[in-house]
């Protein structure tokens, strides 16, 4: 999928997921996002986040292993978190500017032990939607520093009617999404994505993604997200989809002067 992000009307950034299940034993996303146009002149930022895991006979998926990169003016983040397949945490690899090389962090248990990934966290829920129609779904998340529950609660579900901007029409299930600090190191002051989520609930929502089973045969994906803010709206919509049997292809986006990205897919088994 192909999702493109327009913060006050500015079309911003551009993220493409990907959902392929090479095997009936195995999974893997990968999400990459980067800035574009005068934004990127100004904030050039790139990230992509790849898991790879196992399916297991439960129906649930369990990762393997998480790779986050994230680029900021050319300094690169990176780290690695490994899992067994038992669902137990192995280590964290990181490698940020300045490191001579990579190194094994020692991490404390209680903030890894019965986590999982955020790409598989929101993997579980498009699973849930697609099976009951209902958007929910708590998992715990360790992000190489904190634990958090990433928490998806069903509102409704809404007739969405595609535009120029997105090229989903149909039913969807639409549900906040609230990251719930567990343990580790909390700033009292609210920072980054908690800061951006209590903007929101002063605003009267959380941060909302509308979910939708767009082929029968792949599981419910993202087609919109609004989140509130005390500068605006910032809204990602959904502009390519390809799972092998359905496409769906937008034009070019109102606001957007580049080329459409190759699309990126749904692989079922």
């Amino acid at each position: 999928m192909t999702y493109e992000v327009y913060a006050g009307g500015i079309n911003a950034v551009r993220a493409e997921l990907n959902v392929a299940y090479a095997d009936k034993d195995s999974y893997s996303l990968t999400l990459a996002a980067r800035t574009k146009g005068f934004l990127a002149s100004m904030v050039p930022w790139e990230g992509t986040f790849e898991t790879r895991g196992w399916r297991m006979d439960d129906g649930l998926e369990r990762p393997e292993l998480h790779k986050s990169t994230a680029v900021w003016r050319e300094e690169e983040d990176y780290k690695e978190y490994y899992y067994d397949k038992d669902g137990n945490f192995k280590k964290l690899v990181i490698m940020e500017p300045g490191m001579p090389g990579p190194a094994t962090e020692e991490i404390a248990a209680e903030l890894t032990q019965g986590t999982t990934d955020a790409l598989t966290a929101t993997l579980d829920v498009m699973q849930t939607v697609a099976a009951t129609g209902a958007c929910e779904g708590r998992n715990e998340v360790f992000d190489g520093k904190r634990r958090f529950a990433l928490v998806f609660k069903h509102a409704a579900e809404e007739m969405l009617d595609s535009s120029r901007y997105n090229v989903y029409k149909g039913l969807a299930a639409r549900c906040e999404v609230e990251v719930i600090p567990v343990a580790g190191d909390w700033h009292k002051k609210p920072r980054g994505w908690m800061s951006i989520q209590e903007q929101g609930r002063e605003k009267g929502a959380l941060p909302t993604v509308w979910m939708a089973k767009i082929d029968e045969n792949s599981p419910a994906v993202p087609v919109k997200i609004r989140i509130k803010t005390e500068f605006g709206v910032l809204f990602m919509h959904l502009v390519n989809y390809d799972n092998g049997a359905t496409s769906i292809v937008a034009e070019t986006g109102a606001e957007d002067t580049e080329t459409v990205l190759p699309q990126t897919t749904v692989t079922n088994p």
